[in-house]
């Protein structure tokens, strides 16, 4: 442990926000899962809940700093792509 009182402010705020961010992370993943789930099992109105869900989620991680935006939009742009070419078949 550090013995400066602000260094000690700034590891505990730090190790908060780390535990922030793998929640964040961990609800990314499950909503794209589903979007991926949905798209996979082809279901019209699920679909395009599931994905518009996981869509939202990216955008408010990127927001917020917890994934670099152009990560967010790749993301977004293979989502979309899946999702396009399955409501096509």
């Amino acid at each position: 442990m550090p013995n400066i009182k602000s260094v000690v402010k700034d590891v505990i705020k730090s190790r908060k926000n780390h535990l922030r961010n793998i929640s964040a992370k961990s609800a990314l993943k499950t909503f794209v899962k589903k979007a991926h789930a949905s798209i996979a099992a082809g279901a019209g109105e699920e679909m395009t809940a599931a994905v518009k869900k996981a869509v939202s989620t990216i955008d408010k991680t990127a927001e917020r700093g917890i994934i670099h935006r152009n990560c967010a939009a790749r993301r977004k742009s293979r989502l979309m792509k899946r999702a396009n070419k399955a409501a096509t078949a």
